[in-house]
């Protein structure tokens, strides 16, 4: 009887990130102009960066992935979200909660990596400029992006599938505003060990790594900075990293919070604003922190502008 009710349940209903309907207006209009500054940015970051010839350098082709991985993940959220708002009843079938879960997954994992490969980018730049052409040349680049894409594609594979194997014979409410991990997991009558498991393996693994590759690359970065002789040069070469180091603190520091804490810690409540900050306000605020703090972005704007005026 429990696997009849298994397979019969096939939408499921989120409950949003508020149930006052006296708020779910204003929240519209506040997330609407959030999503469209994450289009605009971002879809402007990638046009800029692929139309001006002097920001085809490495550093800023791996910042257009990043881009793309921050517009990729909050469209698989934010337009949901958005018609959730204005809508009583808020089912998802279940090739829209796979599809969501999938997206979710692969890009949190590529964003996670690319972070890691732009401090490694860095160090390279900064600690042996003369060899930084060769050490990081188009085909090295494109190889790192690869392998980011498959181990981000097979992550997201795996931990989807283990996750929609499991069996639903409850409750079909899911408390977020999107297929998250712990509330899709909280609804099933199946036990879900091994899925925490391998949560805490894989995407374990990822997080090390790549917060280790992070620390080690900018322990590298720091000592050679500081042999620069003028002052002028380690400003520059300190304002070069100051974005990247922001973006990863930021990013990171919420992902952590949301995925590896003690389960006793965990508050669907809490978790949905955490959840808005990394899958909404950080794929907006990146391409301000890389734009204001970044002179060959400022300098390529007023480029382009100066062409379309011209």
């Amino acid at each position: 009887m429990e696997m009849e009710n298994c397979s019969l349940l096939s939408d499921f209903f989120l409950l949003g990130i508020s149930s006052n309907p006296d708020m779910k207006g204003v929240l519209f209009l506040v997330f609407l102009i959030v999503y469209i500054i994450i289009l605009l940015s971002n879809v402007g970051m990638i046009i800029l960066i692929r139309m001006d010839s002097q920001l085809h350098t490495p550093m800023y082709f791996f910042l257009s992935n990043l881009a793309f991985s921050d517009l990729s993940y909050s469209t698989a959220v934010g337009p949901k979200m958005l018609l959730d708002l204005l809508a009583e009843n808020n089912p998802i079938s279940f090739v829209a909660r796979f599809l969501q879960f999938l997206l979710v997954c692969i890009f949190i994992d590529i964003e996670c990596m690319l972070l890691a490969v732009m401090a490694f980018d860095r160090y390279k730049a900064i600690s042996n400029p003369l060899m930084y052409a060769v050490d990081m040349s188009s085909r090295v680049c494109y190889q790192f992006l690869t392998g980011i894409y498959l181990l981000g594609t097979i992550d997201g594979l795996i931990h989807t599938s283990l996750t929609f194997s499991l069996c639903f014979c409850g409750s079909t409410y899911i408390n977020q505003f999107f297929c998250d991990f712990p509330a899709v997991l909280l609804l099933s009558c199946s036990d879900t060990q091994v899925n925490e498991l391998v949560l805490f393996t894989l995407f374990g693994f990822i997080e090390l790594s790549t917060i280790s590759g992070v620390l080690i690359s900018y322990c590298y970065i720091i000592s050679s900075v500081l042999k620069i002789s003028s002052a002028g040069g380690r400003s520059k070469a300190f304002s070069t990293c100051a974005s990247h180091l922001t973006a990863v603190g930021i990013f990171q520091g919420t992902i952590l919070f949301m995925y590896f804490r003690p389960s006793s810690a965990y508050s669907l409540d809490q978790d949905k604003m955490t959840s808005v900050f990394y899958l909404l306000i950080i794929p907006m605020i990146n391409p301000l922190i890389y734009s204001l703090r970044n002179k060959d972005v400022k300098e390529a704007l007023v480029r382009l502008r100066n062409k379309m005026w011209f």
